[in-house]
């Protein structure tokens, strides 16, 4: 297994990580994604443990914290040998302040994280998204605080756009207070959006990327093609709605693109499109999500191997698109005034 630096930070990480969206089962929509318990779950973090896997990612509302629960059981003894992620913002409770990163919010939640998972502290926390209500100042005052206290060693950001990004940036830098080292973002063979402004900030503002749904919302697990439409059985009829909706033509042509490929390479469509996202500029780790073991092993082959620079290129073009403007405007002056060689 690879480690890399995440972002500006001395922390390194796994360039596979784990994701525990599938622990827990506790309501419709998550036990779509899964319901493994604590004894399986056990089994699948000892797999990615003996595989080289140093991050376990979850968020507190992920089966409204039995995720988070079920995780803490799993990784009981184990803590010395991982890192843990997790994240808040969304509604946990029903109350007007149990929603967003306000300094009540951000320290009641670390709280209950921290209770829920069974550990003294958590290793990268992350604001799951962004909340326009909340003062930047104040959400970045309290995660500095809550740093110096040793609840947390590192913060992150999700799903922010590149100004909400970037301004939090700013005001840390201005204040000397802990900054974002990574950002969690949707990023696949067929959702590229990442790449028209938070890949740029990142690379310019060393801000490394854990990416979540590495398979587009279960749409590149081989089981959808041409003339294969959605199984009767995929999850994506119960979570479709929540995601990114994606062209059907648009989806057979990379996997078309895919399947060229792993004629050539004997791997798996999933194996192809994770390798892929491992050669993209500011990728720390892969999240990968899994409901059984055999899953997993197979999520995990996708690293111990490249793609030659032909067929990143290939995969490349089979999946870009006209980007929203103003983004196209600025890719036809890089192709009209390329940079010299």
């Amino acid at each position: 297994m690879e480690y890399r630096q995440l972002g500006h930070s001395g922390l390194k990480v796994s360039t596979l990580s784990f994701g525990a969206g599938t622990f827990g089962g506790g309501n419709e929509f998550f036990r779509a994604w899964g319901n493994t318990g604590a004894d399986e779950g056990a089994r699948l973090i000892d797999q990615c443990l003996d595989a080289g896997v140093n991050l376990f990612d979850v968020a507190d509302v992920y089966s409204d914290g039995l995720a988070e629960e079920v995780l803490g059981k799993a990784i009981a003894g184990k803590r010395n040998r991982l890192l843990v992620s997790t994240k808040c913002t969304f509604r946990l409770g029903k109350g007007p302040n149990d929603v967003g990163s306000s300094r009540h919010h951000i320290i009641e939640s670390v709280h209950g994280s921290l209770k829920r998972l069974g550990i003294d502290h958590i290793d990268i926390y992350h604001m799951h998204g962004f909340d326009a209500t909340t003062p930047i100042d104040e959400t970045l005052e309290t995660l500095d605080t809550l740093v110096k206290a040793g609840k947390i060693r590192y913060i992150a950001c999700s799903n922010f756009s590149g100004w909400h990004l970037m301004k939090s940036l700013a005001i840390s830098e201005r204040y000397g207070w802990a900054r974002y080292v990574a950002q969690q973002s949707y990023y696949s063979l067929v959702g590229r959006e990442f790449e028209w402004e938070l890949m740029p900030l990142g690379l310019d503002q060393k801000v490394g990327t854990l990416v979540w749904s590495p398979l587009g919302w279960g749409r590149l697990t081989g089981k959808i093609r041409r003339g294969h439409p959605l199984p009767e059985q995929s999850r994506l009829h119960v979570t479709a709605d929540n995601g990114p909706q994606i062209a059907d033509e648009y989806l057979y042509k990379v996997v078309d693109a895919i399947d060229v490929i792993a004629a050539q390479t004997g791997r798996s469509v999933p194996q192809i499109a994770i390798n892929w996202l491992l050669q993209r500029p500011t990728v720390s780790s892969v999240i990968l999500g899994a409901r059984n073991e055999e899953q997993l092993k197979q999520n995990l082959a996708a690293a111990d191997w490249s793609l030659t620079t032909e067929q990143v290129a290939a995969l490349d073009a089979a999946s870009d698109v006209m980007p929203v403007y103003p983004y196209w405007h600025q890719r036809q002056f890089m192709e009209r005034n390329p940079l010299p060689v």
